[in-house]
């Protein structure tokens, strides 16, 4: 039975490559794109069986997309495909429904393989992901309570990603169909659950829990 897969990807060559590769193994490609606003809609209306997502996906994360999949209850089943292995997207991708998380460096057969048990519904990650996985869910049973990231809604996680990227809050604002004014009630009481009191010090912060990568803007 061949399955059907959606490609979240903000490069087109590398989605071009996924299709070369997987249409010959079986797989059929029933749509594309690189950004959650234009992928969400198609994906609702496809119900493709695999969905793979990058994480790195622009203005909005893959997580995101991966939040709106499980709110919505799609039953399309969720395989990370990135090169971020950091415990925080790792976790992230896992508690909003990601059933497998493969690096980019893995061979063709590995994809193929994982994409396969995905469609079946079993669970896959790449050697060193599984490991960074446990790793990060031991200590998060630990630090889960005292983590004030975990006590930031979906909608404030959003606005934070934007914010230390250097948006403003006219641009955030057009980007998440918000006012103005309930972004500036988000940013204010986002910083003030983390305990935040200036920008400089929200950059920081977005690095060390590798919501920013030290070298963006």
């Amino acid at each position: 039975m061949s399955h059907t897969l959606y490609l979240v990807d903000d490069h087109a060559v590398l989605r071009g490559g996924l299709r070369a590769l997987l249409e010959p193994a079986g797989y059929t490609v029933v749509g594309e794109g690189g950004d959650v606003a234009s992928v969400l809609p198609e994906i609702v209306r496809l119900e493709p069986d695999v969905v793979l997502v990058d994480l790195s996906l622009g203005e909005r994360s893959g997580i995101e997309l991966l939040a709106e999949m499980q709110r919505r209850k799609l039953p399309s089943r969720a395989l990370v495909l990135t090169m971020i292995a950091q415990p925080r997207q790792v976790s992230d991708a896992v508690q909003n429904g990601a059933l497998g998380y493969v690096l980019k460096g893995a061979s063709g057969s590995e994809l193929i393989a994982a994409i396969g048990a995905v469609a079946a519904g079993r669970y896959v990650w790449s050697p060193a992901v599984a490991a960074m996985a446990q790793k990060a869910l031991s200590a998060s049973e630990e630090t889960t309570a005292a983590d004030p990231l975990n006590t930031l809604s979906l909608r404030e996680r959003q606005v934070l990603g934007l914010v230390v990227r250097g948006r403003s809050s006219a641009v955030i604002a057009e980007t998440l169909h918000l006012s103005v004014k309930t972004v500036e009630t988000y940013r204010s009481r986002l910083m003030s659950k983390l305990g935040i009191g200036d920008i400089t010090e929200l950059v920081r912060f977005a690095i060390r829990e590798g919501i920013l990568d030290a070298g963006e803007e």
